[in-house]
C-alpha cells in the first residue's frame, strides 16, 4: 500500500469542515502512507504544543484514539509523532502523558491483514512499552533525562547520594525498555520503522549520557558511602556495564543502516580493576576478610575509571552539539525562507495596488469618483449624448458611463504617473470620452429607459382636463409617453421631445 488511502482523504475533509486543525494535522501525520510522518504536519503539532490556546488533552487523545485503528502503519506513525513531541515539542505535553493512569495499551496488538503486519506489530509492543516507560519516568522524577543539563555542574553529577540511589534504576528501567526494541538491520526494512528508529538512537545517545554521568558520580562517592548505600551502588554499577555492552550492540545496527560515523559517539569502558575495588571495599564493610587495596592504588584505579568515562560522556556531548548546529541551520533557513515570502508578498500586494488603481479602483477595490475642480469653469451647455462607436448611447453621468464602457470594453489610454485628471481613476481618460467636459453644474439625473406616465402639458388642439371636467368637448384619455431609447429630458417642457410620439386630436 502507498499514498493516502480514501479513508484518509475523506477523513481530513471531515476534520477541515468542523474546523479541528490539529485533528487534521494528527491525521495527515498518521495515514496509511508507508513512510514516515511527514515533517510539516509533525512541525505544526510541535507549534500547537506550544501554544497556550491549544488543548493538550484533546491532542494527546487524538494520537490515542489513532492507536486504536487496525492499520500497523497507521498505530506505529501515531506513536512516532507522540514520541515527536515528547522529544521537541512543549514539556506540558510530556506532563500530561505522565499525568494519565494508562497509555498505550497495544501489548496485544496484532495486524493480521497486511503484508508486513506480523513483524511490525510485534515492534509496535515494544515501542509502545518504551513510551509507557518514558512517560512513567517523568512521573517519578518530574524531568525528562533525555533533556536534563549535562556536565560538570548538570543535574546528574551534582546530584546527592540518597537521591542518586534512588534515580539511577529508574534510567536503567527506561533504557531496558529502549534496547529491548532489538531491531536488526534485515527488520528495518520501510520508512516507518526507521522513523522510530532514528528517534530511538537520539533517545539512547542523551538517556545513557545522563546514566553515565551519574554513575561517575556515584563512583566518586562510592568509598565514602554507607555499607547500604555501598551495597546498592556496587549493583547499580555491575548492571550499568551490562548495560553499556547491550548499547553497543544497538549502536552497531545504527551503524549499519547507514547512521554517519561521526554522530555514533564513542563507549570507553572503565577498567576491570575497578570492579575489584568496589568489590574489596563492600567486603571490608561487611566485616569480610578481603585484601583490599592500598589508598594510593584505589585512588589511581578510581582516577582512570572516571577519565574513561568522561571521555565516554564527551563523545556523547559532541553528537548532541552537532545536532543543535543542524538544528540552528534549519531554523536559520526557515527564517531566511519566511523573509523571502514576506517580500514577495508585499511586491505582489504593490502590484495589486497598482493594478487597482490603472483600472479605475482605489486600493479596497471601490470606483474612484471624479474630483471636482478647483478653480471656476464657465457655465457650459449640457453636450449632446456621445453615441459609442459600439452604438450605445453614453449617458452623462459617471456611474451609468462607467457601466456602459466596461460592457463595450473600449480601448484606454493610460498616462505616466503623476499627471492629474479631473475624470476616471488615477491617471485614465478614455478616448471616446476625450470631448467631454466636466463643470460644476449638478448631474443629470440617470436615463429611463422604460415608459413613463407625465401629465401632459396643454398644446393647440388639446383641451385642457379641466374643461374636459366642466362638461365641455370629449377628451381622449392621455396616452403614455415612450421614451424608445435612453435620452434626458430637454429642459423646454415646451419644446419636441426627441424619441417620443405626440398625439392630436
Amino acid at each position: 500500500m502507498s499514498g493516502q488511502s480514501i479513508t484518509d482523504r475523506i477523513t481530513a475533509a471531515q476534520h477541515s469542515m468542523t474546523g479541528s486543525a490539529i485533528s487534521k494535522a494528527v491525521c495527515k501525520a498518521t495515514t496509511h502512507e508507508i513512510s514516515g510522518p511527514k515533517k510539516k504536519h509533525l512541525d505544526y503539532l510541535i507549534h500547537c504544543t506550544n501554544e497556550m490556546n491549544v488543548n493538550i488533552p484533546q491532542l494527546a487523545d487524538t494520537l490515542f484514539e489513532r492507536t486504536a485503528n487496525s492499520s500497523w502503519v497507521v498505530v506505529f506513525k501515531a506513536l512516532i509523532a507522540t514520541h515527536h513531541l515528547m522529544m521537541y515539542g512543549n514539556e506540558r505535553f510530556t506532563q500530561y502523558l505522565a499525568s494519565r493512569n494508562t497509555l498505550f495499551n497495544l501489548n496485544n496488538f496484532l495486524d493480521k491483514g497486511a503484508l508486513q503486519g506480523y513483524d511490525m506489530s510485534t515492534f509496535i509492543r515494544r515501542y509502545s512499552r518504551y513510551l509507557n516507560e518514558k512517560a512513567m519516568s517523568y512521573r517519578l522524577v518530574a524531568v525528562d533525562f533525555t533533556k536534563m543539563k549535562r556536565g560538570i555542574d548538570g543535574v546528574m553529577r551534582t546530584m546527592n547520594t540518597e537521591k542518586l540511589i534512588k534515580t539511577l534504576p529508574i534510567i536503567q528501567n527506561q533504557l531496558d525498555a529502549l534496547l529491548d526494541f532489538q531491531a536488526n538491520p534485515n527488520e528495518l526494512t520501510n520508512g516507518v520503522i526507521n522513523s522510530a528508529f532514528m528517534l530511538l538512537f537520539k533517545d539512547s545517545i542523551r538517556l545513557f549520557a545522563a546514566y553515565n554521568e551519574g554513575v561517575i558520580n556515584l563512583l566518586e562517592k562510592y568509598f565514602d558511602m554507607k555499607k547500604n548505600q555501598c551495597k546498592d551502588a556496587l549493583e547499580i554499577y555491575k548492571k550499568f556495564l551490562y548495560r553499556m555492552t547491550k548499547l553497543s550492540e544497538f549502536l552497531k545496527v545504527a551503524e549499519q543502516v547507514g547512521i554517519d560515523q561521526g554522530d555514533i559517539p564513542d563507549l570507553s569502558q572503565a577498567p576491570s580493576s575497578l570492579l575489584e575495588a568496589l568489590e574489596q571495599h563492600l567486603a571490608s564493610l561487611e566485616g569480610k576478610k578481603t585484601k583490599e587495596m592500598n589508598a594510593d592504588t584505589r585512588a589511581s584505579t578510581l582516577s582512570s575509571a572516571v577519565s574513561s568515562l568522561s571521555s565516554t560522556g564527551m563523545s556523547f556531548s559532541r553528537m548532541d552539539e552537532k545536532e543543535k548546529q543542524l538544528a540552528l541551520e534549519e531554523e536559520q533557513a526557515r527564517l531566511q525562507a519566511l523573509k523571502s515570502f514576506l517580500l514577495l508578498r508585499h511586491v505582489l500586494a504593490y502590484l495589486h495596488v497598482q493594478e487597482l488603481s490603472s483600472l479605475g479602483f482605489d486600493a479596497l477595490g471601490d470606483l474612484l469618483k471624479p474630483t471636482a475642480p478647483t478653480h471656476t469653469a464657465p457655465h457650459v451647455p449640457a453636450p449632446q449624448m456621445p453615441v459609442h462607436p459600439g452604438g450605445k448611447l453614453l449617458a452623462n453621468d459617471l456611474d451609468s458611463s462607467l457601466a456602459n464602457l466596461v460592457g463595450s470594453k473600449p480601448e484606454m489610454l493610460w498616462n505616466q504617473t503623476g499627471e492629474k485628471k479631473l475624470t476616471g481613476g488615477q491617471n485614465w481618460q478614455n478616448k471616446t470620452m476625450s470631448t467631454t467636459q466636466w463643470g460644476p453644474a449638478p448631474l443629470a439625473p440617470a436615463p429611463m429607459a422604460f415608459p413613463i406616465t407625465t401629465p401632459q402639458v396643454p398644446v393647440y388642439g388639446m383641451v385642457p382636463p379641466q374643461m374636459a371636467q366642466m362638461g365641455g368637448v370629449p377628451v381622449v384619455a392621455p396616452q403614455p409617453m415612450m421614451y424608445n431609447q435612453p435620452v434626458l429630458r430637454p429642459t423646454n417642457p415646451f419644446a419636441p421631445m426627441p424619441g417620443a410620439q405626440m398625439q392630436f386630436m
